[in-house]
């Protein structure tokens, strides 16, 4: 399970339409979050395909599983293209909405890789029909009769788009599967650096071309570009996390990954998504963008 699921009408009936929907919502809501990158869209395009899942002829249904992605893949591929439009306005980098994700997902190392930052943006490249036929075919292994079916287009011509959107991604995707206790090492190592504020143990665990993006949306303060270098990312997280004090900084699982949730004044504040690659941090996702942290902030609150 990637997200948690949140109630739906009819959960608790043993009508057989809500049985179905409920058995597979898992499922579809990570064909939505992977195709948009937003739990709170995907929420809502779960909720439409409820709705009109609700009134299908069940009996004329041969797979209902099938029939349900592709109502998902379907309302996620109309929401993606209004999407698109709205980030060409988008005030500085934008990023996936931060998806709280149990230590179970972790493990799974190549579940953990296909809902991190650094994959969600490396699907951002592609266009939304790409987008859909990767998703489903890469991470879901859908069958291409399936996915011609979700994206209205032939069976061969989905394999056509798959074959170009793979190769796409491998040209870009992140550097490869890291272990889950090679990753706690270069965390604690990490949180150590910050924690005593010695920059050269900082340095010491980011990489040459480490990457720090940071997503305000215009309304919290926030990096307008991209900042890159080991030098550059250290003054910046020692300026930062450095002020943080060590109470206000709770370890959790964010996109399968490792992460710090910040809080200031007792609320969450940022959420930094930690990559790394042999041993060395090669990514740093900052969310400040408070649109974006209401999920994160309903779940540690309900988990507490």
């Amino acid at each position: 399970m990637v997200g948690k699921s949140q109630k739906w009408p009819g959960d608790s009936s043993e009508d057989s339409a809500t049985a179905a929907f409920v058995a597979h919502r898992n499922l579809l809501f990570t064909v939505a979050y992977q195709m948009l990158g937003s739990a709170a869209d995907a929420e809502d395009v779960l909720q439409e395909t409820w709705l009109r899942w609700a009134g299908v002829e069940l009996d004329a249904v041969q797979d209902q599983r099938a029939y349900l992605v592709r109502i998902t893949t379907r309302q996620a591929l109309d929401r993606l293209r209004t999407l698109g439009r709205r980030k060409e306005s988008y005030v500085g980098p934008w990023l996936p909405e931060p998806l709280l994700t149990a230590p179970d997902v972790a493990e799974d190392v190549e579940l953990a890789d296909s809902v991190s930052m650094a994959m969600l943006l490396v699907l951002e490249t592609l266009t939304p029909t790409e987008r859909a036929v990767f998703v489903l075919r890469e991470v879901f292994d859908v069958g291409y009769e399936e996915i011609a079916e979700a994206v209205g287009k032939s069976p061969a011509a989905a394999r056509q788009i798959a074959y170009r959107a793979r190769a796409h991604v491998a040209a870009r995707r992140p550097r490869g599967i890291v272990s889950a206790a090679e990753t706690r090492d270069a965390l604690d190592a990490f949180q150590r650096a910050i924690d005593t504020g010695d920059l050269q143990n900082l340095l010491d665990i980011l990489a040459p071309d480490v990457v720090f993006l940071g997503d305000g949306g215009g309304i919290a303060q926030a990096a307008l570009a991209p900042i890159v270098g080991a030098d550059n990312v250290a003054r910046v997280l020692t300026a930062g996390l450095g002020r943080t004090a060590a109470s206000a900084r709770q370890l959790a699982q964010v996109n399968g990954y490792p992460a710090l949730i910040l809080r200031r004044d007792g609320e969450i504040d940022t959420v930094v998504a930690v990559r790394i690659d042999d041993g060395l941090v090669t990514g740093l996702y900052a969310m400040r963008n408070p649109e974006k942290l209401s999920r994160v902030l309903r779940e540690t609150t309900l988990s507490r």
